[in-house]
């Protein structure tokens, strides 16, 4: 779903309930709270004006209740410590909202508070790793997905325990205005601008500190020459380590193999440029190290969900509203 706002700006309704976890809440806040004249205006809300009470003592004051969602274009609810089915009134403004046609977004264990709504039955849906089985076990409706940053359904998305709520919270900006809006909010988060939702939420085999450290500069190199065409080989080449252990390090290390990272970092790259240049479909092509237009627009569709020329419509900078990027101008990621 890509430019949803259009024009004016879309309502970000924070639901707050009780135990809430403090950097659950603090990511929508800081993401979405603050647009000068932009394409967001932020509530806080409780079941009720008042305090509610935050993880680890303190609380938090909330002036508006439940009934603030009746406004909300998008609801976001973060995780609880050890969540609680909520009140009937709460579940009722929910599926109301939802049935309006609000997009709903869960961060950590607040998809529990979206599945007992009803708004997970029959959708795939993540949560934090270690409450996955339970979030299985009280909702067998839904297809619960334990290892993935974040899971886009559409009009419901739900994410991973803690900084996967950031990932999140940054796709729905880069789904809304682009990714050069998205790329700028990272930046001034000091955030990595994307982490694809399907990325592992953990890393199984942590590379340990004193023994050959991570692959950053490996990375940083890679994404300075995505033109070039990249083989594993060549990247194992460049970190001093075998092919074998390169792919095991790339896997521990992002949740991919190399290549995807790799096809990833392209696409993302092609994004920005697709929105903030006057590149031909071609030179993106070529600019990524993605093939032939042919073999780019076939990717580009496949993995982003629209062809080159539909991305570049919608997020290219509209004649009178902003000035068209020069090839100097870019931002690449």
């Amino acid at each position: 779903m890509a430019g949803r706002i259009s024009g004016g700006s879309q309502h970000v309704v924070v639901l707050v309930l009780p135990n809430v976890l403090a950097l659950d809440l603090g990511i929508p806040l800081q993401v979405f709270g603050g647009w000068q004249d932009g394409p967001y205006t932020l509530t806080v809300c409780g079941e009720r004006p008042g305090l509610v009470q935050v993880h680890g003592g303190l609380a938090v004051s909330v002036e508006y209740g439940v009934d603030c969602l009746e406004s909300a274009d998008t609801v976001i609810v973060p995780g609880q410590a050890d969540p609680v089915p909520p009140s009937a009134a709460v579940l009722d403004a929910l599926a109301a909202a939802a049935a309006r046609g609000a997009r709903m977004v869960s961060i950590c264990t607040g998809a529990f508070v979206l599945a007992a709504a009803g708004l997970l039955d029959g959708r795939r849906a993540t949560t934090h790793w270690q409450y996955a089985a339970s979030l299985a076990s009280r909702y067998p409706q839904v297809k619960v997905e334990p290892k993935v940053l974040y899971v886009d359904e559409g009009e419901v998305l739900t994410s991973a325990g803690v900084a996967a709520g950031l990932d999140l919270c940054l796709h729905l900006i880069r789904q809304d205005v682009g990714a050069r809006a998205a790329n700028q909010r990272a930046r001034m988060l000091v955030t990595a601008p994307h982490r694809a939702g399907g990325q592992a939420q953990y890393i199984d085999l942590p590379v340990r500190p004193g023994r050959s450290g991570s692959l950053t500069q490996l990375y940083e190199w890679a994404l300075l020459n995505l033109h070039q065409p990249l083989t594993v080989d060549q990247l194992a080449q460049r970190a001093g380590l075998s092919r074998r252990t390169l792919i095991r390090r790339f896997n521990a290390e992002t949740g991919q193999p190399p290549m995807r990272w790799l096809l990833e970092a392209r696409l993302g790259q092609a994004r920005e440029l697709l929105g903030f240049t006057d590149l031909t479909v071609e030179g993106v092509a070529r600019r990524c190290g993605l093939g032939t237009s042919a073999n780019f627009r076939a990717l580009f569709k496949e993995h982003v969900g629209v062809p080159p020329s539909v991305y570049r419509d919608t997020f290219h900078p509209a004649t009178g509203s902003g000035h068209r990027a020069s090839t100097a101008d870019r931002v690449i990621p």
